[in-house]
């Protein structure tokens, strides 16, 4: 008798990282995870060791430090020119947390998530242990990963609770156009709908200013909003994000969180009241070089003859076709680390239509990234 729940009995392997290849490979070039290659700017450190000399090390209020919750009430009052009641705020122990908590608030057994496909590999774990029900709304390459109003329609029926978005969008890089959130917010309101906004990467966008879907009218009361300090200040490894949401399903989100946590890491509370302070800074300084080595690999890839590539238009991923190859994605992603010693992400898990493609994260420096590709250019298909 298998003592493991049903439910994990038969999972397929996520994305996770490959500490196999990692040790296998001494040449290796890890592309995979979206892990920042930056060390946390040096002031937020410092801020924190403050703090955490000051006595920051213990239990904080389970909905957040409060002078976290006004840093953030004061930078998207600024930044988006849109108040936002300390009670719609919950601070989180990563967004990754974040997005599970607001599933486990709102589905009930049987209830229905959409996700635009190709969508972040673990929303669909995160649905269904929650006891919910993924439906892909697929996008494709040769529509620039562009929404049909048509598609998302369709995938709506009685039993639909919410839709993921993600913007700029993971494992795309497509920064959706304000016709594409206008059609999403016209479709929540319709049909009674949340809409989960995952906007991790808000300010990893090329082109244009970023608008936050609870800006958007009528949004305000059915949009919960996720976002993180890990990619925005280069804070992976301290665990903290922030929810903001009604107040009803702030207060839920607070048992569930109350259940598994408690309250997020107190010293990484204070650190990131020191980033929010430092977020036009770190912008400039930070993001500017990822933008840097994204257009540098884009330049690459189209030069590959067995790739192709929608241009991208925000994050640090890259989602190349590999379709002229002739192999699925896993079997690429396999040629790859044994032949260039490259590890990519295989497309095929994050959604059906992510099949055919590969995540390149340029998580790497640029004369690491030149060394990737021309391993990858080497790659002969026959084609």
């Amino acid at each position: 008798m298998s003592y493991v729940a049903k439910r994990f009995q038969h999972v397929q392997a996520g994305l996770t990282l490959d500490a196999d290849a990692l040790s296998r490979y001494t040449d290796l070039i890890d592309l995979s995870i979206g892990d920042t290659d930056f060390v946390t700017d040096s002031r937020i450190i410092e801020a924190a060791y403050r703090d955490a000399l000051g006595g920051a090390t213990r239990y904080g209020f389970p909905q957040g430090d409060p002078e976290l919750i006004y840093a953030i009430q004061t930078a998207w009052r600024e930044d988006f020119g849109q108040d936002v009641p300390k009670d719609e705020v919950i601070v989180t122990a990563s967004s990754c947390l974040g997005m599970y908590l607001a599933l486990t608030a709102i589905l009930d057994p049987g209830d229905e998530a959409l996700v635009i496909s190709p969508y972040f590999a673990l929303y669909k774990q995160q649905i269904e242990m929650n006891g919910g029900v993924c439906v892909e709304v697929p996008t494709y390459e040769a529509d620039g990963w562009s929404l049909r109003p048509e598609a998302l329609r369709a995938a709506v029926t009685p039993r639909t609770k919410a839709i993921i978005f993600n913007n700029p969008a993971n494992p795309t890089g497509k920064a959706f156009t304000m016709d594409d959130m206008r059609l999403i917010a016209d479709v929540a309101k319709e049909n009674d709908l949340l809409v989960l906004a995952d906007e991790i990467y808000t300010r990893y966008l090329y082109k244009g200013v970023f608008v936050p879907m609870r800006t958007l009218p009528g949004m305000e009361a059915r949009t919960v909003t996720l976002n993180s300090f890990s990619k925005n200040f280069m804070m992976t490894g301290w665990r903290v994000g922030f929810i903001i949401a009604p107040r009803e399903i702030v207060d839920a989100i607070g048992y569930a969180n109350g259940a598994m946590i408690y309250t997020a890491p107190s010293v990484s509370q204070r650190a990131a009241i020191r980033a929010l302070s430092l977020r036009e800074e770190i912008r400039e300084t930070y993001i500017t070089r990822y933008k840097n080595r994204v257009f540098y690999a884009t330049e690459r890839i189209n030069t590959i003859p067995y790739m192709t590539l929608v241009p991208p238009m925000g994050t640090f991923y890259l989602f190349p076709g590999i379709k002229k190859t002739g192999l699925s994605s896993a079997e690429f992603a396999k040629t790859a680390l044994e032949k260039a010693h490259v590890l990519v992400s295989p497309g095929g898990v994050f959604g059906k239509t992510g099949e055919g493609h590969v995540r390149i994260a340029c998580t790497a420096k640029t004369e690491q990234l030149k060394e990737a590709f021309d391993r990858l250019s080497a790659l002969k298909f026959g084609v």
